[in-house]
């Protein structure tokens, strides 16, 4: 997994200061103001493609900080099919705060 982080943000061109696979609770994974993301490490069960729409929404979040409509243009113009990855796993991966929610995945 963290190849997979690495090489999306040389593509993404974006340097987190810090990168963590740990426990958590209620998120995915989480993107601080000062660039160090947290990714949940019950996502290295998870589909590759699955972690990937993760990994990318999260690094995405050192260039835009919040979930508008630049955001969602940067996620379609990576993955253009990010929302179709992500159903059945997050009832909404951007939107208000608990999409990265792991009970989402059950909906």
């Amino acid at each position: 997994m963290r190849e997979e982080i690495r090489r999306w943000a040389a593509k993404l061109k974006v340097k987190p200061r810090r990168v963590q696979i740990q426990r958590m609770t209620t998120k995915w994974a989480s993107c601080s103001t000062s660039g160090r993301i947290c990714f949940n490490m019950e996502l290295l069960d998870e589909p590759a493609s699955f972690r990937e729409v993760v990994i990318v929404h999260e690094l995405l979040h050192l260039l835009v900080p919040n979930h508008g409509k630049l955001f969602k243009s940067l996620m379609n113009a990576y993955l253009p099919e990010w929302e179709a990855r992500s159903a059945g796993r997050v009832s909404r991966l951007c939107g208000t705060s608990g999409a990265h929610s792991r009970s989402d995945r059950t909906r």
